[in-house]
């Protein structure tokens, strides 16, 4: 069988052929092509070493260069060239112990973790190589170690959970030999010694598969949840259903769900959707025969903040997440001022309006593990009011934040206040007296209120 291979490519593999070298598609790009999707990134393989490509190309990063990679920057694309090799186990979860270069690209492929991803095509003429039958894996949509699960996995404590996040990603099922390895004792104790940064990338992976609980229950059932997020796995059996019929699930099955009912271009907000009720089992209580989770907010944005540290996201991406989690609680009423609509935009902040818009449909989906129907619902009818009070209250430009005040601190020294802690106490005042009423916002106004103050 052939593929067709891309122009770019084409010129590419002309280079090696000049020099005497083999060339090979490789990974998860020849993967896509028999998936019928796009191949974004490309991987070649090749008898060439590093050194010979450096020679043959003009823009060559040694991205891995130890490890026999390179990364070539060629017209417009950029490919990922690895040396054929062998390589040695993972003792420090990240890189292997040793690594030798292959003679052919049969031996090169038969070091890779899945037959999914033990295919090449010849750059040269397009023809497939596949050693393992993975392209009868795919059409039957199982993913598959390469020869033997427990010594694949015990290679590199990672696979595992790659297997995990490629059945998520593609929805396919997992050959029974291969899924029982996961559970083994000594295949956990690797697993345990990969990089947190490792499975932090893999878990973004996850959640971003169009149903990111197929994974996370995988992760669940395998015991991985239990190594690197235990918090969660509270909310399993932490019933929330009562006589108001509001939750149709578990704590930890409705954070999986309202995952899935995030948008999945936005990360943030599906991790907000995960961990936004992982405060709920500490503080549930039963009142009057009522299950109760008062200020689970706060209890999750805590256990949320320890969690993504742990993982080590960045921390712009923990305060934003952590945010969301607190502020998702919100209950509006029509009966609203216009002065509360302020200080609600306040609060959670212009910039992060929509993101919590998101985390409250998702927190929605997550309750009956389906969209909300619109027409139908007093919770949307009451969102799409008060965004529409947002919105007119945006336009209106008045003041939010103390730069948009009319007068600053400077303003005040020069009438005679002194400098120090109470001029941002005061300011913060007048900021109050404007959110109650705008016109309040002259330089003259605010002097006379501030002189009261």
């Amino acid at each position: 069988m052939k593929i067709k291979i891309a122009s770019v490519l084409k010129d590419f593999y002309s280079q090696f052929d000049k020099a005497g070298f083999k060339a090979y598609l490789v990974g998860g790009a020849v993967r896509d092509i028999f998936l019928k999707k796009k191949a974004s990134d490309w991987d070649v393989a090749t008898n060439a070493t590093p050194q010979d490509v450096m020679k043959l190309f003009k823009t060559v990063i040694p991205t891995g260069f130890e490890h026999g990679t390179v990364t070539v920057h060629y017209k417009g694309a950029e490919i990922e060239v690895t040396t054929f090799r062998t390589e040695g186990g993972y003792s420090d979860g990240r890189h292997p112990d040793s690594v030798n270069y292959a003679a052919t690209i049969e031996e090169d492929l038969s070091r890779r973790d899945f037959t999914i991803n033990a295919i090449a095509a010849d750059l040269k003429n397009g023809k497939i190589i596949d050693p393992f039958n993975g392209r009868k894996d795919i059409k039957k949509k199982i993913l598959r170690t390469v020869g033997d699960a427990h010594l694949r996995f015990m290679e590199d404590g990672l696979r595992p959970v790659r297997c995990i996040r490629f059945a998520s990603k593609l929805g396919f099922s997992i050959e029974k030999y291969t899924y029982s390895e996961i559970f083994d004792s000594a295949v956990h104790e690797k697993i345990k010694s990969i990089s947190i940064e490792r499975f932090r990338d893999e878990f973004e992976k996850i959640l971003t598969s169009e149903k990111p609980s197929v994974g996370l229950k995988l992760l669940e059932e395998t015991g991985l949840m239990k190594i690197f997020i235990p918090e969660l796995l509270s909310g399993r059996s932490c019933v929330q259903s009562d006589e108001r019929g509001m939750h149709d699930f578990d704590v930890l099955d409705h954070l999986y769900y309202s995952c899935d009912g995030s948008p999945k271009e936005k990360m943030n907000v599906r991790l907000a959707a995960l961990f936004h009720d992982v405060g709920k089992p500490a503080v549930k209580k039963i009142i009057d025969n009522k299950i109760t989770f008062y200020n689970h907010e706060a209890e999750g944005e805590k256990q949320t903040r320890k969690i993504l540290t742990r993982l080590k996201f960045p921390n712009a991406v923990i305060d934003n997440v952590c945010h969301l989690i607190k502020e998702h609680m919100f209950h509006y009423e029509p009966n609203w001022t216009v002065a509360a609509i302020r200080r609600f935009i306040i609060r959670v902040g212009q910039e992060n309006m929509e993101d919590l818009f998101d985390l409250r449909l998702a927190d929605m989906y997550g309750m009956h593990n389906q969209k909300v129907e619109f027409r139908f619902s007093q919770a949307i009818d009451l969102m799409i009011e008060l965004k529409d009070r947002i919105d007119r209250e945006l336009e209106k430009k008045n003041a939010l934040s103390l730069k948009d005040l009319a007068i600053n601190g400077n303003d005040l020294m020069d009438a005679g206040f002194e400098k120090g802690r109470q001029l941002g106490l005061i300011l913060n005042q007048l900021l109050d007296c404007v959110i109650e009423d705008p016109q309040m916002n002259t330089r003259e106004k605010l002097l006379e209120v501030a002189k009261k103050i």
